[in-house]
Parts: C-alpha cells; structure tokens; sequence
C-alpha cells in the first residue's frame, strides 16, 4: 500500500527507519537509553507517518526459533553461545531451550543418538569405573573396572585398598597400551 501513501508519509518513514539503523550502527549491539535529540528526532517524525508500522522489534523467542529452524543440528548451547557472540545477546541455554520449537512425535532428531554414536565408534571406547567392596570384616576395597564397549567384556579388574591417580594412572596405561615413552 505504499503508492497510495503521501510522499511526505514515505519520506519521514524512511527518515525514521534511517535513524533507528543509526542508532544501531551508532551502539554496535549494545542497547542504550536514547538521547534526548534522538527522542525529539523521532518523535517529530512519528507524526508524520503511522510509526507502529515501521517499528523493528526484535523478540528473543522469534530470533531462537529462526536460528533453530535454520539450523537444526544446533542444540541451545550452541544457539546460546552465537547469539552472544554474534550479536551481544546473553541469553541462558535453558532459556534458549524454552523457545525451541517442539519437535513433531515420531521425526527424527537431527543430531546422532547416544546408541547410534555408540555403534559407529565403539571398537575406540572403553569404560572405566570405580566401586567399593566391603569385606565382612569391614574392610575396604575400591574395585576399578573398564569394559571395552565393541565386545563387551571385561578387560580390565583391579582390586586395591589405596586408589590414588598414580595408581589409576597405570591400571589405564595397561589396558590401552601407552607408557611413558609416548607422551
């Protein structure tokens, strides 16, 4: 509808629009109080044309839900973490996650599952853990454990009543195979 606007209504909305794009430049992405020429400005300029029409309001909710649908393999840490960088925004991932649009039942997810990654890398990984293992004369036993996760076995029991990182240390190095002369 704009031809059937007056020229002097498209001319102090292009005004006004210039303006706000200034102060934007003008603050980089840091929001600020207006200064008291810049409220006048526009606030002449509001007269002239129907200003709600032209106002730029930017939602948080909006602006997630776009990132997100533009990239749907972003979780709301990494959303969280470019709103900050990329526009000075410092919004909490759980915020982030409130926003995100819900995912339809039965569609897949973008990203790979915890069982999928399992499956792809698991001649690499190896489980370890520790446990205690109380005598019946009330001793203490701290059991360390490490499964190899591709054929899920034990590789590795060691049995010791004073873990410390040393000794942790060379339980790992039989298991894997380094020694000192690797690292």
């Amino acid at each position: 509808m704009l031809s059937l606007r007056s020229r002097r209504s498209v001319e102090a909305e292009n005004l006004f629009l210039r303006r706000q794009l200034a102060l934007y430049r003008e603050r980089g992405v840091k929001p600020r109080r207006v200064d008291a020429a810049t409220r006048l400005s526009l606030a002449v300029l509001s007269r002239l044309f129907d200003w709600r029409d032209s106002l730029v309001v930017v939602r948080p909710e909006t602006l997630i839900r776009r990132m997100a649908t533009e990239n749907p393999l972003w979780d709301e840490e990494r959303i969280a973490n470019e709103m900050l960088l990329k526009l000075g925004l410092q919004v909490s991932p759980r915020t982030v996650r409130k926003y995100l649009p819900k995912r339809p039942p039965g569609r897949p997810r973008g990203d790979q599952r915890w069982s999928t990654f399992l499956r792809n890398h698991a001649r690499a990984i190896v489980a370890c853990d520790f446990f205690v293992a109380v005598t019946a004369t009330f001793r203490l036993f701290y059991v360390f454990v490490v499964i190899d996760h591709s054929s899920r076995r034990l590789v590795r029991v060691a049995v010791t009543a004073h873990p410390s990182a040393v000794w942790t240390l060379q339980q790992l190095r039989e298991v894997v195979g380094f020694d000192d002369a690797r690292q």
